[in-house]
């Protein structure tokens, strides 16, 4: 499968993060030490394996300097790297090279991390029916890189952003009554056909009420995993399920063994590690 997003979409990100990184006086460390004419040939090299994310917009740090920087991939996003892979390499102005090279490699190392870690919690639940899924807990100005990179790595995204679809949470219940019926009929109203419904309930006794109403899909927060395999059972047919409340690597498992559909995983976003990448002069 082939992974990409819109040039026009990420082509301001490059552009910001540039220009964070060279400031006011641009790169005064290469332009003190690097003859201006000096060309070279660097290698982007994989230093662990995991799921590439992020090469065109490591592309694009590099075209974006402007000096026409010849930039070769040589591998996908999606592709899994073995230890050792040449990524990309790139060849012209060493000055404009060495300046780009941090922004680039951040956009590589941090959405390549997502995708690894979102890859390998989905392999490990792979024998259940449960999918993992991202949540809205993103960086800010990051969200359509670090989703995208959860969709590199097998992952599902939840909402991109508020308009998405309707998710009544435990505030919006307090806040419009504490009427669970009335809240989901307030909802609908509103959605028309076109918005789906999810809704938050954290015990048994309100899911019931859920069912009775109806929505798409109920978000089960915090639940033990025995209310879980209950609640199950009681969405069988009527409405997908969603678990939630600080999962992770080491409780993904147990979870997706209840039957869930969905596990919303804040983790893949806001706590994946970084996937160690560099770049290289090979003589």
């Amino acid at each position: 499968m082939h992974y990409s997003l819109p040039q026009p979409l990420i082509l301001p990100m490059v552009q910001a993060a540039l220009l964070e990184d060279l400031g006011r006086r641009a790169d005064v460390t290469s332009e003190a030490v690097i003859a201006a004419a000096q060309t070279c040939q660097l290698h982007i090299v994989a230093r662990e394996q995991g799921v590439l994310c992020g090469i065109d917009l490591a592309r694009l740090s590099f075209e974006a300097m402007g000096v026409g920087l010849a930039f070769e991939t040589k591998v996908n996003d999606g592709d899994v790297l073995q230890r050792g892979d040449i990524i990309a390499t790139v060849q012209g102005n060493a000055r404009a090279i060495l300046s780009a090279e941090r922004t680039a490699l951040n956009f590589l190392t941090h959405l390549s991390g997502i995708a690894t870690t979102t890859q390998q919690i989905q392999a490990s639940i792979a024998y259940t029916q449960a999918q993992v899924t991202c949540t809205r807990k993103t960086m800010p100005g990051l969200r359509v890189l670090q989703k995208f990179a959860v969709r590199v790595g097998g992952g599902r995204n939840h909402r991109l952003g508020l308009d998405d679809a309707i998710l009544i949470k435990d505030n919006h219940i307090a806040l419009a009554g504490g009427d669970l019926s009335a809240v989901i009929q307030q909802a609908k109203a509103y959605a028309g056909h076109l918005i789906p419904i999810e809704i938050e309930v954290d015990n048994l006794r309100q899911l019931e009420k859920v069912l009775q109403e109806g929505v798409s899909l109920v978000l089960l927060d915090n639940m033990s995993v025995e209310d879980l395999r209950t609640a199950v059972d009681m969405c069988q047919g009527q409405c997908q399920t969603e678990a939630s409340g600080g999962l992770n690597p080491d409780t993904a498992v147990i979870v997706a063994e209840t039957g869930v559909d969905f596990l919303a995983m804040g983790y893949v976003t806001h706590s994946a590690r970084y996937l160690d990448i560099g770049m290289d002069y090979l003589d």
